[in-house]
This record gives C-alpha cells, sequence and structure tokens, in this order.
C-alpha cells in the first residue's frame, strides 16, 4: 500500500511521528484542489509552502546527486509561485473572487 512506503521513506530519514506527518501531508495536497478552484488560495498556498519546504529539507539535500538537486530548485520554484498567490491573492475567476463580486 502507498501509504505503508511512504511512512516507511519518512521513518528511514528520521523524521519523528511518519503517520502522523504522512496524514498531515495528505491534508495539505488535499487543500491543493481549493487552490486550483480559488477557493480560500491564500490558505491553501500557505500550506502547499510548508509541505514543499519541508519537503526539499528533509528529502532532497543531496545535492551531490543531479536528481536532487533538480527536486530541490522545483520546490523551491514551487515557493516563489505560492509567495505570489499568498501576496496578491486569486485572480478574477476564481471562486473567491466571484464570491466577493456577489
Amino acid at each position: 500500500m502507498v501509504h505503508d512506503g511512504t511512512v516507511r521513506h519518512m521513518a528511514s530519514v528520521g523524521l519523528p511521528n511518519p503517520g502522523l506527518l504522512y496524514f498531515a501531508k495528505v491534508v495539505v495536497e488535499r487543500g491543493g484542489l481549493a487552490l486550483i478552484a480559488g477557493l480560500g488560495p491564500r490558505w491553501a498556498a500557505g500550506g502547499w509552502r510548508s509541505l514543499s519546504l519541508a519537503a526539499a529539507l528533509c528529502f532532497h539535500h543531496n545535492f551531490a546527486d543531479l536528481n536532487q538537486l533538480i527536486h530541490f530548485m522545483k520546490n523551491v520554484s514551487m515557493i516563489g509561485g505560492l509567495l505570489q498567490v499568498s501576496a496578491f491573492g486569486p485572480g478574477t475567476i476564481s471562486l473567491d473572487a466571484r464570491r466577493n463580486a456577489a
């Protein structure tokens, strides 16, 4: 099962309480749907920023491995985009914008 493998991997890198961290990861990933729809995007972007930073620091820190470096830089790039959403909010076609216009 995917859950078991992910929890084992989290434990193998020394993360405390990997079962709880897996649950938090799943909650944040489901919040991505809110980010896509533009429903509470600042909150969703905050969760994704935290998840991306944690993944970069905990799993992609071996810069001698080109694959790890690429994933680290991908996470840093995602954090930059999510900061944009946090700073400027959703666009005009988001559910938040439509709800506020009504």
